[in-house]
């Protein structure tokens, strides 16, 4: 019997899973690959300084970093890419290349450099989730490393400070969601009508920016004029995310049979209510032969009007 799995990260909001891309994709590909494991998030730990996640205990193993992680299940033989061509397969590690190279900077930076969105989203989030006294330390050390991040991979000469870089990342950032966009066109996922380890990327990254409050964002507002990338999440959310339904159709249609049931519900409700008022009139002695709706004529009320 095979041992179980545990994935450590961090804790969920805003509607996801979680708030951190890389736990949102192992916790996607586990969903879409059948993977049994049992999250434990690192909110209100010590393990929010020290650990790194996502993180994938089964028994003695301890397996850090989504690619790794991911290559674990499918030893396991949880496998969501197996009907997937070579070329397929090429064009998958492609995008999740280009994921990283010109999307991910944009992100680090919208979440954790732009001062409006941390003192007021982000700061307050993670250190809400951190206890006492590493709440003021989590913020500021996952601040430092972001701008480390994005300066070593984006701060090339002659552009060495962040507000140099930053045209270039969002550039590059908005560059990507259009090719995302363009390479899913109509289709729920990437390849054929099952998401794979590619759709699990794009949402790990995605979904984020999709659903924060975000004070600040030029590239949220991008991607919200991209509406089949926000359907994307979306439904992937309601398939394989909710805890009511796992397995119900996308939202959209969910509220489309929602407002149908309502709305047949309220004329039943009205043509039961008319029926009634139809019979205490006829059974009323003061019942007159006109129907109930209809008024009395102008000219019998100007008769009728005492001089």
């Amino acid at each position: 019997m095979a041992a179980a799995m545990e994935l450590r990260c961090w804790g969920g909001d805003w509607g996801l899973p979680s708030v951190h891309s890389e736990s949102l994709i192992v916790l996607a590909y586990a969903k879409f690959s059948g993977a049994k494991v049992t999250v434990s998030p690192v909110d209100w730990t010590w393990k929010t300084l020290t650990a790194t996640v996502p993180e994938l205990l089964c028994g003695d193993i301890v397996i850090q970093e989504p690619p790794h992680i991911l290559s674990f299940f499918r030893k396991q033989r949880f496998n969501a890419d197996y009907e997937l061509t070579a070329r397929q397969g090429a064009d998958t590690m492609a995008y999740i290349a280009l994921l990283e190279e010109k999307l991910r900077p944009a992100l680090l930076h919208t979440f954790w450099v732009d001062a409006e969105n941390y003192s007021n989203l982000t700061r307050p989030w993670f250190a809400s989730r951190s206890p006492f006294p590493l709440n003021f330390l989590v913020p500021s050390r996952h601040a430092s490393a972001a701008l480390s991040r994005i300066l070593l991979t984006k701060g090339e000469a002659p552009l060495h400070r962040i507000t140099e870089v930053e045209g270039k990342i969002y550039s590059d950032a908005k560059e990507c969601l259009n090719l995302l966009s363009y390479r899913l066109g109509t289709a729920n996922y990437f390849f054929g009508n099952s998401p794979s380890s590619l759709d699990a990327f794009v949402f790990g990254f995605v979904a984020p920016l999709h659903k924060a409050s975000l004070p600040s964002s030029p590239l949220q507002s991008h991607l919200r004029q991209l509406d089949n990338l926000t359907r994307f999440c979306d439904t992937i959310l309601a398939v394989y995310f909710s805890s009511e339904h796992p397995c119900s159709s996308p939202p959209v249609q969910e509220t489309m049979d929602a407002n149908l049931q309502k709305l047949t519900q309220l004329v039943n409700k009205e043509s039961n209510l008319i029926e009634k008022m139809d019979d205490n009139l006829r059974s009323s002695p003061q019942h007159k032969p006109h129907r109930p709706d209809t008024k009395p004529s102008l000219s019998s009320e100007k008769s009728s009007t005492p001089a």
